[in-house]
């Protein structure tokens, strides 16, 4: 969440770093601002609101003989989204100015010592505190890097942190612990920002900054240094394989819709690789070196623990392995017993949520040997696990995440049936058919998701008026009900909830009214006829349903006042049908009441705080 870029080079900084806040939008923000040197004066402008505020602000300035600027959008963490919390914050004496990213855990006791020293706030930030304690380490004979080491030694907490002075006009300081940064290299010019997407346009050869690492960046130079004691680290830059066009929209509205018409080829990306010349067995050549789990521990937040549900009877019943799957902001505060032999599996689409990344970090304390799966090279879990499997998604813009979640569904299918091989637990010939089926998915799911949003279109037009619906399904359909009932909380602001349909009886039912919406995921699996109990349930109490169903076979047939009919698909290769038709349907919910669906209000695209 918040989104940092600085420049320095030979172009105008200003708009480069306004460019750069707009490809990070997607990352959550409710204010921005940007610093720059310009006559060897500091400015400072910022504004509440989007990032086109702080462009009308902005175009009444001359701005152009800047070639260094530091930009942000803030996520509001202490302090209301005003102007006077937005950053860059200045220090109250000299000309320095800071952004920053995170928490400033330990800000109040810094606050009141800066204070008895004369310090004057003008803000309610943990941020201004951080950038006077910076200009207060600054005493003859300590310069600015030393004085900005020296500061952050005494910050407890996650941030990533962005810093110029007037006196230094073109040169930026940044520094990372438990937030996301990483160096843009280019020729005669540099940057440094909170993702990739925020100077796409000029440079993909990237440094990945490590936490405890400090940088200086001119122009022409750029140098790390450890921040313990700024001795000099070395490092060298990765070429990202991105382009441009993978970061815009390409004719369509929205991101969001346009990466959920992605997802065929996120999948033949993700396969890619994955499987042997004859195409009857899985290869993940990270996970060789490790040994088969006795035991798995699944991590992850949101929706990438949605993910974990979904995977984990199939990892039991192919792989025989003994499944859990956990909450990361409850796994990281209890003390859990890791057994031996037990292996954790930690999932984030970032590779920096700050719950996932503590839980990794408490498994290897305890010896767990930890597997990442995330989407971001470079990224904290990538570098700080065992064994890392990218999605392979590409970048996903759109806050609500989409073909994200369908690359790590597969992934985490590939996983279960490479164990399975290795386990020879694996029924005979499910390998061979289970590959057959997600060579043919790509292609498939290509043609099915226009149809499934002109039907998604019209029920959510239907049923966008109600205040409250349950999405209710069982075994794999259970974690897909969940993933649709947080969709459409996120993107339409309507309470939805997401039920295993066998609880229904155990108190929700209560709920049930003629304007209170079920949707019931009801593929043809093993649990059909369960599902159909469920459903009559609800429909004797009056309330209204709309089953996600496959197409009526004998003795497969709901009496169901409102079907959506869903192409089938072999075995739990249904659920990357069953997806998209949810996503579609809380887009369309969301744009026909007019929300903001690439950038819904509250959230953030990678959740590096608590």
């Amino acid at each position: 969440m918040c989104g940092i870029i600085g420049y320095t080079g030979h172009r105008p900084a200003v708009p480069v770093v306004i460019e750069g806040l707009r490809r990070l939008e997607y990352r959550g923000y409710d204010s921005a601002g940007v610093g720059f040197v310009q006559g060897r004066e500091l400015h400072i402008l910022r504004a509440a609101g989007k990032l086109r505020q702080l462009e009308n602000k902005l175009a009444s300035c001359g701005t152009f003989l800047a070639t260094s600027a530091i930009g942000h959008t803030r996520w509001a963490t202490h302090g209301a989204p005003t102007e006077a919390n937005a950053h860059p914050h200045k220090a109250f004496r000299g000309g320095v100015c800071l952004v920053h990213n995170g928490i400033f855990e330990n800000y109040a006791e810094h606050k009141q010592i800066l204070q008895g020293k004369g310090c004057v706030f003008s803000s309610e930030t943990d941020t201004e505190v951080l950038v006077n304690l910076v200009a207060d380490e600054r005493v003859p004979g300590v310069s600015l890097l030393e004085a900005f080491a020296l500061a952050l030694r005494k910050a407890q907490g996650a941030y990533a942190v962005a810093l110029m002075d007037q006196d230094e006009p073109d040169v930026l300081y940044a520094a990372r612990h438990s937030a996301p940064l990483l160096l843009g290299i280019g020729r005669g010019e540099n940057y440094v920002a909170s993702d990739i997407p925020a100077f796409l346009p000029y440079t993909r050869d990237v440094v990945f900054l490590e936490d405890g690492e400090i940088v200086r960046i001119t122009p022409a130079s750029w140098q790390i240094f450890s921040l313990a004691d700024l001795m000099p680290v070395s490092k060298s830059a990765q070429r990202i394989d991105w382009d441009m066009q993978s970061a815009q929209k390409d004719g369509f509205r929205h991101f969001m819709l346009k990466e959920i018409f992605e997802q065929p080829r996120a999948i033949a990306e993700c396969m890619a690789g994955r499987t042997d010349a004859s195409r009857t067995a899985v290869r993940i050549p990270e996970m060789d070196a490790l040994p088969v789990p006795s035991r798995l521990r699944i991590i992850a937040c949101g929706t990438s623990f949605h993910a974990g549900l979904w995977i984990l009877p199939l990892l039991e019943e192919w792989a025989g392995i003994p499944t859990n799957v956990e909450i990361a902001s409850e796994f990281r505060y209890r003390k859990p017993l890791l057994a031996p032999g037990e292996t954790t599996l930690v999932i984030s689409q970032s590779g920096e949520t700050a719950d996932t990344l503590a839980a990794l970090r408490i498994a290897r304390e305890r010896h767990s040997p930890v597997i990442g799966l995330c989407n971001v090279v470079g990224s904290s879990i990538a570098r700080e696990t065992d064994a890392v499997i990218f999605t392979q998604a590409g970048p996903e813009i759109s806050v609500a995440s989409t073909k994200a979640l369908c690359s790590q569904m597969l992934v985490l299918l590939l996983m279960a049936l490479y164990w399975g091989q290795r386990q020879n637990s694996l029924p005979k010939g499910l390998a061979p058919e289970a590959l057959r089926a997600l060579d043919g998915l790509p292609a498939q799911l290509e043609t099915a998701l226009p149809v499934l949003r002109t039907e998604a279109r019209a029920l959510a037009w239907q049923h966008a008026s109600a205040r409250s619906m349950f999405f209710l399904g069982r075994g794999q359909s259970y974690p897909l009900a969940l993933e649709g009932a947080l969709k459409v909380k996120e993107l339409s602001y309507i309470h939805a909830e997401g039920y295993a349909a066998g609880e229904m009886k155990h108190g929700p039912i209560a709920l049930i009214e003629p304007d209170f919406p079920s949707f019931f995921l009801a593929p043809h699996d093993a649990l059909f006829a369960k599902s159909r109990s469920n459903l009559e349930e609800v429909q004797a109490r009056r309330g209204p349903v709309v089953v996600l169903t496959n197409s009526p076979k004998p003795g497969l047939h709901l009496d169901a006042r409102q079907a959506w009919i869903i192409p089938d698909a072999w075995g739990p290769l249904k659920g990357f049908f069953f997806l998209p038709a949810l996503q579609l349907f809380s887009y369309e919910a969301a744009t026909y009441l007019g929300k903001d669906v690439d950038q819904p209000r509250n959230l953030a695209k990678s959740v590096t705080v608590e």
